[in-house]
């Protein structure tokens, strides 16, 4: 067999059903792959006898014919899910030692159905990032160069570990969570596919909080199909998370091959925004191209607060993250700095565990809930974000069955390049996927092209609220027109 780690997640599956590959030989394969790429610093840790053990566990449930839709798949998992007895650090020096006695809802419906943990992924900390680049342990390094050059790119953020590990071939698919585009920004960065499902889709419960009316988990994995079935065993109700929908799950990989014909597709025109590459806007044509050829109706939509969605956005997600990390103060759990008393205590604690971006958004945070500015800020962010909602709601009930656009306004850009002296250059590469978290939709990025440079480039179909099945759809005859994009091989190792 060709090198085991090549595969995708369904093609995995197959061999290990009719047995011409072990769990074991699958795992000891990424095992490998991952001890080979620890440059890429995808994976903050790894866990090698535990993911070797579940592997053993896996083939012996194979071997009685009691295997489970994942079984034997190795994974990696973003290090803001909690795994029990597994150190969990959100990215952050405040968690550095935390160990949980517990285990997210997501992730144990993941062990359930017989997947396997190769480790803890790398990701911004708190996932307050957009590039990787304010994790306690460094950047992710994303396995992409342009050609003839050795600089180092990042792989989108928060979910950077997640995008580069799956993208070098260091896991089958991975868990990712995304606030205001982190699964699909660092998909569309590299040449993987990743989806936000509706809010509520997927249990909270478990998973370090940064923005919890935002936050949202999903999966990047290789391939559409390969995204479909790790979504169907990540979703589900949960009676722990209280924002949980209790709606059924799908079958999901189902819906990928379906015929789009006679769908309508949405093209907002406020998406067009100034200064777009011209790179950019021709993906976006193609894609409509693609989607027209397919038997779609291509009809243009408007979504008029969109323009106001990014600066609502900041203010928002900030003012959430700054309660939720309040219980950070070094007293319950994580690091603690002594002072003379308990306040000193609080703040020698929080001001070394918290980096700088986050201590930027708790500080933005608390100013717009503060007494004199929570009416101007937060409340009217708040009511920008019912009138985004309410913009998608009409287009919707016009017969549209998706909404096409750009995932991110560039390429993925060299660690280091961008951010640096302003930070709000960094925020702009939200621009296209913020709305989605503010409307509580679904939004599934996936590679379309390559830039003049060779490197990926994405885009995003947005559904109605829980209606990922149409998502995978089109989405399957996009990634067919386009093909599959695969990073240089191990050169990079």
């Amino acid at each position: 067999m060709t090198d085991p780690t090549k595969l995708t997640l369904a093609e995995a599956r197959d061999a290990l059903a009719n047995k011409s590959l072990s769990a074991v030989e699958l795992t000891g394969a990424f095992v490998s792959a991952v001890e080979k790429a620890r440059d890429l610093n995808a994976y903050v840790l790894e866990t090698p006898d535990k993911a070797l053990a579940m592997a053993k566990a896996s083939d012996d449930r194979i071997a009685k014919g009691a295997a489970g839709p994942l079984e034997g798949i190795p994974l990696g998992i973003k290090d803001l899910y909690a795994t029990e007895g597994v150190r969990t650090t959100a990215g952050s020096n405040i968690l550095r030692n935390f160990v949980p006695a517990y285990e997210s809802t997501v992730t144990s419906q993941l062990w359930r159905d017989g997947a396997v943990m190769l480790g803890k992924l790398n990701n911004d900390e708190f996932a307050m990032g957009s590039s990787n680049e304010s994790s306690a342990f460094g950047p992710a390094v994303s396995p992409w160069r342009r050609p003839g050059s050795n600089a180092q790119l990042v792989p989108g953020g928060s979910s950077g570990g997640s995008s580069a590990a799956v993208a070098a071939d260091l896991c089958l698919g991975a868990t990712a969570t995304d606030t205001g585009g982190s699964i699909r920004q660092p998909a569309a960065f590299t040449g993987t596919v990743g989806i936000k499902p509706t809010y509520g889709r997927c249990s909270r419960w478990g998973i370090v909080a940064f923005a919890s009316s935002l936050d949202q988990a999903g999966p990047i994995a290789k391939t559409v199909r390969d995204t479909a079935i790790l979504l169907r065993s990540m979703a589900g109700h949960d009676a722990k998370d209280t924002t949980s929908a209790d709606i059924a799950v799908p079958d999901y990989e189902a819906a990928v091959g379906r015929s789009i014909k006679g769908m309508k597709i949405g093209i907002p025109k406020e998406y067009r925004v100034d200064g777009m590459s011209s790179e950019i806007e021709a993906l976006w044509m193609q894609g409509i191209e693609w989607l027209r050829e397919a038997g779609a109706e291509i009809v243009e939509v408007s979504l008029p607060h969109t323009k106001y969605a990014l600066p609502a956005y900041y203010i928002v997600a900030p003012a959430e993250a700054s309660s939720n990390l309040a219980r950070y103060d070094g007293v319950r759990y994580g690091l603690r700095v002594p002072g003379k008393d308990i306040a000193e205590m609080y703040e020698n604690t929080r001001a070394a565990g918290f980096g700088k971006e986050v201590r930027r958004r708790i500080m933005i945070g608390t100013y717009v809930l503060s007494a004199g500015y929570y009416d101007a800020y937060y409340v009217r962010a708040q009511q920008i974000r019912t009138l985004i909602k309410r913009d998608f709601e009409t287009v919707y009930a016009a017969g549209v069955d998706a909404i096409l656009t750009p995932a991110t306004p560039s390429p993925a850009f060299g660690v280091g390049e961008m951010g640096a002296a302003d930070p709000v250059e960094m925020y702009l590469n939200d621009v296209f996927t913020v709305t989605v978290n503010m409307a509580g939709l679904p939004g599934l990025a996936l590679p379309a092209g390559l830039s003049s440079d060779g490197l990926p480039l994405g885009l995003q179909l947005i559904g109605r609220p829980f209606d990922e099945e149409t998502l995978f759809s089109v989405g399957e005859v996009i990634e067919k027109a386009a093909g599959r994009f695969t990073a240089p091989d191990r050169w990079w190792a």
